[in-house]
């Protein structure tokens, strides 16, 4: 759509509508290997968001495996993960709307229940499936009382017979997670307890066939994550103990040795079960993704230590498995989605055998980020600056008036213990393409960077994060990259509290905000929210109820007096992590003050939103209400219906 007058930054006609954010948010999820057959799954927002499995044959035939209604998707710490496995052609899934287990197998005409049907709707669950080769599963099973109280819930270790009777293997740790079978009756699996979360303290526990346990690593200040078995009997782990999670080894019968520290993270925060970073490939070599200068490389490691790269034009891996000496993985980079990818390690071919759908646009009309990092103040943490990754305007043979500088919209990305992965983002396109500058930050407490950086949010979530924010805006804005009036914050979840933090504790440094689901009250939050995070704001914020004032202070909604900035607020009407109660009052109180502000609250809508309409009306409904409160006009070929704003 070239254009030759100049037009206003923001006013911008560009082909990444919505409808296009809609289509590339059919997200490619977890990627299994069974004999020849690798499988993935895909999340699809036009079937009302569920979670359908796809399987690609020797042969290349491609199959959607689970026709609608059925939904592979897993509760259990309600960020699931883990819902499936396959093995020798049969695949075990959580399904969706009741939680219950079903096998599905070549000749069998549709799904069978294996589980039975809980007491309580949704009240057992299950994740983390592991065939265990003879018909049968291991799993992380969680169990919900009629009472719905976080203290309640039971989190344990079974084995489920092909019957579907269980049999409890681990139980009496708050969590466990990843049971992975090993040789000679091992079995390995992670555990914590609260108040921490698996990337602060969790363990990795071996037991003998003989019943005899054995820590193998983690506990307090360490963390473990992604235990795999290699062929001869040696356990691979990623542990935090050199500040990175670097890769370890035990052999049998021995200690644990550090095989590789690369100087950055190579695991994740475990926010999913089933993740998987690297993999052994049979003959003592290991494949895996290596971060290096904010990018990952597919690299394997010799057993003498050697460590040599594959090339590939992707820039973030994961799912990375083996299958007959080969690596099969998730594979995308700034300028393309994801794909599912073989590659030969040893003469580096690859074979795409999910490609990438074509969404139409031109890579001209795609922004790419560049690292940035900026100073920021100490506050005690012994680290004074911070990462952002920032996306300039573009557009081909698009400009703007001389002397004109483009908003800016700073996000946000939740956890707050994640990170912004660099990989193609339509939706961030979808600003970028109309003239807006895009800075999404990994403030301090943001993972890749190590344990000293993730840990300096350890009691002051709500403080470096919010220092974070301000300096990357006023440092852009400082740099003459950005009109300093037109600075918007937008965030989801643990985004949303920092961005309304922003909003009510930092007055007069952004001009409009997005909070979609966003945290307004860190008590609320601490006092009724799922297990999994129940304590998590005692190592973010303070011990809960012992540190109120704390939370009161931190808390946006306690701040609303000082909320005279135009907010749109997005929510969903079930969201269990962040009750709409909490839009409810922040809404109030801009309607009390009569400050412009929108709101949407969205009918069946979790945590995060995955149906096709809800998607398009928050992100048009975002960029309708900027244009309203900055002044500019929307491209009328678009159509976009512009958002009520209440004045």
């Amino acid at each position: 759509m070239p254009t030759a007058a100049p037009l206003p930054y923001g006013s911008w006609p560009t082909p990444v509508t919505s409808a296009l954010v809609v289509r590339a948010a059919a997200r490619l999820g977890e990627v299994a290997v069974d004999g020849p057959d690798v499988w993935w799954a895909e999340s699809r927002p036009a079937e009302g968001g569920r979670t359908t499995l796809v399987r690609r044959s020797a042969d290349g035939t491609v199959t959607d495996v689970l026709p609608s209604p059925w939904d592979a998707r897993t509760r259990v710490h309600e960020y699931g993960g883990g819902a499936w496995t396959a093995a020798g052609g049969t695949v075990w899934f959580a399904h969706f709307p009741d939680q219950r287990l079903y096998r599905l197998g070549p000749g069998d005409a549709g799904p069978v229940a294996v589980t039975p049907e809980p007491e309580l709707p949704a009240g057992v669950r299950y994740a983390d499936l592991t065939s265990t080769g003879d018909g049968g599963l291991l799993a992380v099973r969680e169990t919900h009382s009629a009472s719905g109280a976080a203290a309640d819930v039971r989190n344990e270790v079974v084995r489920i017979a092909p019957d579907g009777t269980a049999e409890v293997l681990v139980t009496g740790p708050d969590f466990v997670s990843d049971p992975r079978p090993g040789p000679d009756g091992q079995l390995a699996w992670l555990q914590w307890d609260h108040p921490a979360m698996p990337w602060d303290a969790a363990q990795l526990v071996v037991r003998a066939a003989d019943g005899t346990e054995t820590v193998v690593a983690g506990g307090p200040g360490e963390s473990v994550v992604q235990p795999t078995w290699d062929a001869d009997g040696a356990l691979l782990f990623c542990c935090d103990r050199t500040d990175v999670w670097a890769l370890w080894r035990r052999r049998p019968g021995g200690t644990p040795e550090l095989v590789l520290d690369a100087g950055a993270d190579l695991a994740q925060p475990q926010w999913r079960f089933a993740a998987s970073r690297c993999t052994p490939l049979g003959d003592g070599r290991v494949a895996l993704a290596l971060p290096r200068d904010g990018a990952d490389r597919l690299a394997v490691l010799s057993p003498d230590g050697d460590v040599r790269e594959v090339g590939l034009p992707y820039t973030a891996l994961a799912q990375v498995r083996t299958q007959d000496g080969a690596v099969v993985c998730a594979a995308a980079g700034p300028t393309t989605e994801p794909v599912v990818l073989r590659v030969d390690v040893g003469d580096g071919t690859a074979e795409v055998l999910r490609p990438a759908r074509d969404l139409g646009l031109d890579p001209s009309w795609i922004s790419v980020p560049e690292p940035v990092t900026f100073p920021t103040e100490d506050l005690g943490t012994g680290i004074p600056f911070a990462h952002a990754a920032v996306y300039p305007p573009t557009a081909p043979e698009v400009t703007a008036p001389e002397g004109d500088l483009p908003p800016l919209v700073v996000m946000v990305h939740g956890g707050p213990t994640s990170a912004h992965p660099r990989t193609l983002d339509v939706e961030i396109q979808y600003f970028t393409s109309r003239g807006f500058c895009v800075a999404h930050v990994d403030h301090r407490g943001s993972t890749g960077y190590g344990r000293r950086y993730r840990d300096a949010l350890q009691g002051r979530w709500g403080v470096v994060d919010l220092d974070d924010v301000v300096a990357c805006a006023r440092y852009l804005a400082d740099a003459g990259r950005v009109d300093p009036a037109r600075m918007a914050i937008r965030g989801g979840s643990a985004g949303g509290f920092t961005t309304l933090a922003a909003l009510t504790r930092r007055p007069g440094v952004f001009t409009a905000g997005a909070s979609h689901f966003g945290v307004a009250d860190l008590a609320a939050l601490a006092a009724d929210t799922h297990k999994f995070e129940s304590r998590y704001l005692d190592g973010l914020v303070a011990p809960w109820p012992e540190g109120a004032d704390v939370y009161a202070e931190r808390s946006p909604i306690t701040h609303v007096d000082a909320l005279d900035t135009p907010l749109a607020v997005f929510q969903g009407d079930e969201d269990r992590v962040v009750p709409p109660a909490q839009a409810e009052v922040l809404v109030a109180a801009l309607r009390e003050k009569h400050v412009p502000h929108a709101y949407l609250l969205f009918a069946g809508e979790q945590h995060g939103f995955r149906k096709a309409g809800n998607i398009r009306a928050a992100l048009d409904g975002e960029l309708s209400f900027y244009a309203q409160v900055w002044g500019f006009d929307l491209p009328a070929e678009e159509g976009i219906a512009p958002i009520e704003v209440v004045r």
